[in-house]
């Protein structure tokens, strides 16, 4: 029987390096995206507003998918806005979705933040999660997007009888530009500032940060999650923890880091600068840098997200994931973190997004 998918939010690190696993499988894939068209061989490009159901009926009008992969999110100013919006997002897609009966199963993206908090209230001092974190953990007793998110999945699986799955990645590492999180390509934009300047890679982050055990997940190891959660059914109905499968410290791979822009790097010391402060005002040495050397984006703030990057070097805890679950169901995917960074580092050279 063909698949159909339907990914929403295809122009996102998670989203685009799941057309590419999908394609890759002989699946009919469409993107949809607000109003960017994704280069991929074979994607199909849809638009539409996911706050705006009319919207979404007319760019659905004649599709109709047995897998929806929602991997799209928008950031407010409150917790209390991004559940509104948020989980407004996942319940409009499916409800334009639902009259179509079309839909098989329906696959949803969150993070860690399940387990460590929201954005204004993430790994504070005094909370002490048990770690690594793992599925079974209950919910905390406070507001979070990704709860309304899953009970968005829930309530459609309900009503229309697809099955669904949850994918909890810690910070995914992958290309694309103009993604609100996304460490890899701003450690990549913070070191090449760095070597042009002839400063060292100063670590930005916390002691407990920088001798923790860590974790992260590669882009491609999350679509390939994604593949076989879709297509193995042992694996229905549950939510799963994904990581790259090794761990390491920061302390090691700040250094790998250096190593790679062949730069001079400085550990961790007392009341140092999160990296939001240390690239204040960088817009004016990137422009300069992009014009230099003909790089494709010259606006720092479509690149780098230091912010995004903050939350999980300062985090005053060490965090780490527990992958057993989604062993024991039979997922075998694994992904060196170091090739991870150095990988994507290539990457970014090679489409002119950093120097090379």
């Amino acid at each position: 029987m063909e698949k159909i998918a339907l990914i929403v939010g295809a122009s996102g690190i998670s989203g685009n390096n799941l057309a590419r696993e999908l394609i890759a499988n002989d699946w009919t894939t469409y993107g949809l995206t607000k109003n960017s068209d994704v280069e991929i061989k074979g994607l199909k490009n849809i638009k539409a507003d996911l706050l705006n159901k009319e919207s979404l009926a007319n760019a659905l009008e004649h599709i109709n998918p047995t897998h929806v992969f929602f991997t799209a999110w928008m950031r407010k100013e409150t917790e209390a806005e991004n559940i509104k919006v948020n989980g407004g997002m996942v319940r409009n897609m499916l409800e334009v979705l639902s009259p179509k009966h079309s839909v098989q199963h329906v696959a949803l993206v969150t993070g860690l933040k399940h387990y460590l908090g929201p954005f204004d209230a993430y790994a504070q001092e005094g909370f002490n999660p048990v770690t690594p974190v793992r599925e079974e953990h209950p919910r905390l007793e406070i507001n979070n997007f990704y709860y309304a998110q899953e009970d968005e999945v829930f309530a459609g699986a309900e009503r229309d009888g697809f099955t669904w799955s949850v994918h909890r990645a810690h910070t995914v590492i992958g290309e694309a530009v103009g993604n609100l999180m996304n460490m890899g390509t701003t450690l990549a934009v913070y070191a090449s500032i760095c070597k042009e300047n002839g400063t060292p890679l100063i670590w930005p982050g916390s002691e407990a940060q920088w001798n923790g055990i860590s974790d992260v997940t590669d882009a491609h190891i999350l679509a390939k999650h994604f593949h076989w959660a879709a297509t193995t059914p042992e694996a229905k109905n549950q939510a799963f923890n994904i990581v790259n499968g090794d761990v390491f410290r920061w302390k090691w791979l700040w250094k790998q880091i250096a190593e790679y822009f062949d730069i001079e790097y400085q550990g961790f010391y007392e009341n140092n600068r999160s990296l939001e402060e240390i690239m204040e005002g960088d817009e004016k040495s990137w422009l300069k840098i992009s014009q230099k050397y003909n790089l494709q984006e010259s606006d720092l703030n479509k690149l780098a997200s230091p912010w995004h990057t903050d939350l999980d070097l300062r985090r005053p805890i060490e965090v780490m994931t527990d992958m057993s679950k989604s062993r024991k169901f039979g997922f075998k995917g694994y992904q060196d973190t170091r090739d991870s960074f150095f990988d994507l580092f290539d990457t970014l050279k090679e489409k002119q997004i950093i120097p090379s």
